[in-house]
């Protein structure tokens, strides 16, 4: 019998990705090994042409280890999928920790995005790419991460605007063009490494889609913000 997803009522849950071997820690350490080449792999020569055994030869081990970790491909695919979107999820509040101008926690919450994006281009591209050739049910549960990524910026919208530090949007749509910014440093990184550090993206990403939208407090709040975090005279930046 099928569910509504499309699954095999009684198949495994789908984020659960089972392993032979029973040491978590070991567990933990083999797939990130694991998961490090496949990205690798998957975003140079795309989901299907790579093979399991050209995973395990770029991760130093053997196919049959990999099947000790993965029961199969879409396994391996869906957690090197994960690896980003979870870092977003875990690390974007962590930066927002004892900041309470709304328009800083704004501002540092992209500027968290858009690192975690600097160090994880191929795994942003690969979503973007390779997110179709999961099966229906774990493609839901990428989205369902993804719109909850969205919020957290979303979230910091609307917080700027309850506060009066922004004009009145559709948050909605507002986070996701920031959000898409963000991703921009991944997606089109060939051109943009040519012409920008990541802090000037950042900082042309603020002046761009937040500036434009703030009150006068708000603006006075980034100033204070900018002021802050300016390199002091006559120091190297």
């Amino acid at each position: 019998m099928m569910s509504a997803t499309g699954r095999r009522i009684g198949d495994r849950p789908p984020g659960e990705v089972q392993a032979r071997v029973s040491d978590p820690q070991l567990v933990e350490i083999r797939r990130g090994q694991i998961v490090k080449a496949a990205v690798k792999l998957f975003s140079e020569q795309g989901y299907y042409n790579t093979t399991i055994a050209q995973v395990a030869q770029a991760a130093g081990i053997s196919t049959g280890l990999v099947y000790q970790y993965f029961r199969e491909k879409d396994d391996v695919l869906l957690l090197s999928l994960k690896v980003v979107l979870d870092a977003y999820e875990s690390e974007i509040p962590a930066t927002l920790a004892g900041l309470e101008s709304p328009v800083e926690r704004l501002c540092t919450a992209l500027r968290g995005y858009c690192a975690i994006v600097d160090q994880m281009r191929q795994a942003t591209v690969l979503a973007y790419r390779s997110t179709k050739s999961l099966r229906a049910d774990r493609r839901a549960l990428i989205k369902q991460a993804e719109t909850r990524t969205n919020q957290l910026i979303e979230d910091g919208i609307a917080e700027c605007v309850r506060a009066g530090q922004m004009k009145a949007v559709n948050a909605h749509l507002l986070a996701y063009s920031q959000v898409m910014y963000c991703h921009g440093w991944a997606l089109k990184h060939w051109a943009l490494r040519e012409r920008y550090t990541l802090g000037e993206y950042v900082g042309e990403g603020i002046d761009l889609l937040v500036a434009p939208l703030l009150t006068a407090s708000g603006r006075a709040a980034l100033q204070r913000m900018r002021a802050r975090s300016a390199p002091a005279k006559g120091r190297p930046s």
